[in-house]
């Protein structure tokens, strides 16, 4: 049961990073999409990858099995990624939509890649 949470939220996981992505980089020239809902959907997009990352430890630990090999390392590493862009933020104030922009779609990647490693 716990796999298929897993599986299925690996979408939610990639395609939210992927639009709070576009969604910032489209911000960076149109004004009028840079609203607060762009950071709460951003934020809960990024939530995602933590649900994810603890989903896939539960069933590693509750099922006894083995991470599939550089799987779980995309995992930690886009959780770290979230803290880097959450680092720069006031670094790079002036060009902060398209950090969190070019972020989201590095997390998208990270996650696809996650994605095609555990199914090898």
């Amino acid at each position: 049961m716990i796999s298929d949470i897993h599986k299925s939220w690996a979408w939610v996981a990639i395609l939210s990073n992927a639009f709070a992505g576009v969604w910032a980089l489209a911000a960076h020239k149109i004004m009028p999409l840079r609203t607060r809902a762009l950071w709460w959907f951003t934020g809960l997009a990024q939530f995602t990858i933590f649900v994810q990352v603890t989903l896939g430890v539960i069933m590693v630990n509750k099922n006894k099995l083995e991470f599939p090999a550089f799987h779980a390392f995309y995992g930690f590493v886009a959780i770290m990624v979230v803290a880097i862009i959450y680092s720069y933020r006031l670094q790079l104030k002036s060009r902060v939509y398209l950090l969190y922009g070019f972020g989201g779609l590095f997390l998208m990647g990270l996650g696809i890649r996650a994605m095609l490693v555990g199914q090898a």
